[in-house]
Parts: C-alpha cells; sequence; structure tokens
C-alpha cells in the first residue's frame, strides 16, 4: 500500500455519481440558465434541479438556498450581509473562540466597520457553553454565529439550544456547517438556525461551489450586485455545472448520513493507536459529541508535524488545512488548554467514504515504525 488518504475533512474526492451528473453540462448543456430559448431552459432545469436537492437535505425550501463559491463566501455573505442590512438595530455579534477563519476575519473587517464582537470561551472539550451565550447577550446584539462541528478536533456543539436561545431573544442565529454535512443529520428547524453554510468541497463535491441556506423572511445586503440572480443576492451567471455536482452530492448524502460503518471504523483506529502507543497517545476533543469520522490525537512530547514528515505516503494533518505547515500550537487547541508537550504533537486524522481497514492497519504500522 503505497499511500493513504485520511484527511477528508480538509477536502473529499468528487464522488464518481457527482461526476456522472457533471460529465454532460461539460458539453451538452452549454446555455445560459437565464435564457428563455431552448439552450437556455434546459440548464434552468438542471439549476432548479440542484437547489432541491441541496434543500432536501437540509430539509428546508428550495428558495431558502443560495449557492455561492464556497463556504468562505456563504459565511462572507451570512455575516457581512446581515450586519450591512440590519447595523441600525444593533452592532453586537456573539461567536466562539475556535471559529474557522472564514467566521473570524469576516468579523474582524466588521469590527473595523463599527461592530462589537464578543467571542465565547470554550472548555477543554472544544464545547461552548449555551449559559456563556446566554450571558453575553446584550440589547444590541442581532447575530449569533457558531459552527456547528470544529474542523479540527471534530467536537459538535449545541446548536439546537443555542437557536433556542437565539429564538427567545429574537435574535437571528447563523452556524457554518461545512464540516458536518452527510456525516450527521442537519435539519435547519430542528437546529433552530436562520442561516447555514454548506462547503461542497467537504461533502464529494467539486471545490469552488458552496450554498448558504436563509430562512424565509431573513434580510441580507448582497455582496455582490449586478442582475438578479440567486433571488436578488448574488449577481452572475450560476456555474450550473458545480451547482449540480454540488445538488448530487447532498442527495447521496440524505442515504449515507450516520454511516455507522464510518463511525465503527473510526473507532477501531482510535483502539488500534491506544493498544500501540498506551499513555503515548491522548483524544483532543469530546470522546462521544464529535464527528464520526474526526479523531484528532496527540502523540505525546512529540511533534505532529514531524511526525507527518516521516510518513510522506501518509495525508493527515497537524490541524486545519488553512494553518498546515505551522509548527505552533493549534489556536484551536489553545482556546481548549491543551498543554503544549500534549498539543504539539496533535495530528487530525479524518476518514471519509472510501476509507478501509486495511489502510488503518497500514498507518498503524507506519506510526509504530517511525515513532
Amino acid at each position: 500500500m503505497n499511500k493513504v488518504y485520511l484527511d477528508y475533512n480538509a477536502s473529499t474526492p468528487l464522488a464518481s455519481e457527482v461526476v456522472d451528473v457533471m460529465n454532460p453540462l461539460l458539453t451538452d448543456f452549454y446555455g445560459n440558465p437565464s435564457a428563455l430559448h431552448w439552450a437556455g431552459q434546459p440548464v434552468k432545469e438542471k439549476l432548479v434541479n440542484a437547489r432541491k436537492q441541496v434543500a432536501g437535505l437540509l430539509s428546508c425550501l428550495p428558495e431558502e438556498v443560495i449557492f455561492t463559491s464556497g463556504g468562505s463566501e456563504a459565511n462572507n455573505l451570512a455575516l457581512k450581509g446581515y450586519y450591512f442590512k440590519h447595523q441600525q438595530k444593533g452592532k453586537h455579534i456573539i461567536t466562539s473562540k475556535i471559529e474557522h477563519p472564514a467566521i473570524v476575519e469576516p468579523l474582524k473587517f466588521l469590527e473595523r466597520l463599527g461592530a462589537e464582537i464578543t467571542m465565547v470561551d470554550v472548555d477543554a472539550y472544544g464545547l461552548v457553553s449555551t449559559e456563556a451565550i446566554e450571558d453575553a447577550i446584550r440589547e444590541d446584539t442581532i447575530l449569533i454565529t457558531m459552527m456547528h462541528s470544529n474542523n479540527e478536533v471534530g467536537t459538535l456543539q449545541p446548536i439546537e439550544e443555542i437557536g433556542e436561545i437565539a429564538r427567545r431573544h429574537r435574535i437571528t442565529f447563523h452556524t457554518d456547517a461545512s464540516q458536518s454535512m452527510g456525516k450527521v443529520t442537519v435539519d435547519v428547524n430542528q437546529l433552530n438556525v436562520d442561516m447555514l453554510t454548506i462547503a461542497g468541497h467537504k461533502l464529494y463535491a467539486p471545490k469552488g461551489i458552496g450554498a448558504l441556506y436563509i430562512r424565509k423572511g431573513i434580510e441580507l445586503e448582497p455582496l455582490i450586485h449586478g442582475a438578479g440572480h440567486e433571488f436578488g443576492l448574488r449577481a452572475g451567471t450560476e456555474n450550473t455545472l458545480l451547482a449540480a455536482g454540488l445538488g448530487k452530492a447532498c442527495e447521496l448524502a440524505q442515504e449515507q448520513v450516520w454511516d455507522r460503518k464510518l463511525a465503527d471504523l473510526t473507532n477501531y483506529f482510535w483502539g488500534q493507536l491506544k493498544e500501540a502507543f498506551g499513555d503515548g497517545v491522548v483524544l483532543n476533543g469530546h470522546e462521544e459529541k464529535r464527528l464520526p469520522n474526526t479523531l484528532n490525537v496527540s502523540f505525546i512530547n512529540r511533534v505532529g508535524q514531524d511526525i507527518l514528515s516521516a510518513i510522506p505516503q501518509l495525508a493527515a494533518s497537524t490541524g486545519s488545512a488553512c494553518h498546515s505547515g505551522k509548527v505552533e500550537l493549534s489556536p484551536v487547541l489553545k482556546e481548549m488548554k491543551i498543554p503544549e508537550q500534549v498539543g504539539m504533537g496533535a495530528v487530525r486524522f479524518s476518514l471519509g467514504r472510501y476509507t478501509v481497514k486495511e489502510e488503518l492497519d497500514q498507518v498503524i504500522s507506519w506510526l509504530k515504525e517511525k515513532i
């Protein structure tokens, strides 16, 4: 076995079914979906179908789904779009200290424009306290944004409970669910969210496509102005090719969500790591309240990047892909108060649809040899 891929949280391969759906759009469906003639209307039908497929996974209305270029754009539209539209009502936004840069950086930008940001702490497992959220609410709070699951340690946040708090205080609530889609059930009504972010390349769809769920009645200021595409919220001729890919991926996710096999493989891998390294390896994040595919572990008194460099045939991560290559302690692990001698040895293994047990056994063998 020459190579093993355990970095599904960074990006997933395209599902073969997704490729099959996209292929005809490279050649036969080339019209503009806004055109009323024979070349445009079949393309529009593909776009409409893709929107329905995304809505089906989220249990929302198709017209509540806005296609974007990815998770980062969806987050920017949610945060900036809401602030620009509603800043006269208040300028206070609540988030956590372990959010992805696609949340942190837009909020820093809004701070320069007058927004006031409260970042609540997390505990040793990376969990946000609902009490801390409630305590942070002010009269001028207009928005709460909280990731559904952490991309590094996989911890699942109490989104449903936070949503109930937000509704009680009549505050709009956004969650970035990029890392959760297809791994756990994500129902916007059950979660009590008003906006939700999807990233295609975390879901076996192409890079360069994402979506933002916006509950009917929520008003945003567009970031891209022009013609009235995407219900007037994102100008520009729609990328039907990639949207169709995302739609199919969402349809597949409906069939495979909470895949017990994936959770069993992750638990098997963790058991093998403990057997091989005993007290020399520890779990970062919550043992139960986490994504079924994510295993962030620390090899005590080691450096995670050194371990991965010694096994070039293994694709894994020392943290979020957005920070890869840096040796310093992950900001997420810092906020979880993980001791430096533990956090420095962190490696994130994220399994996926195509992971098999033989690959995990091979990785254990490589790790034992090098460590």
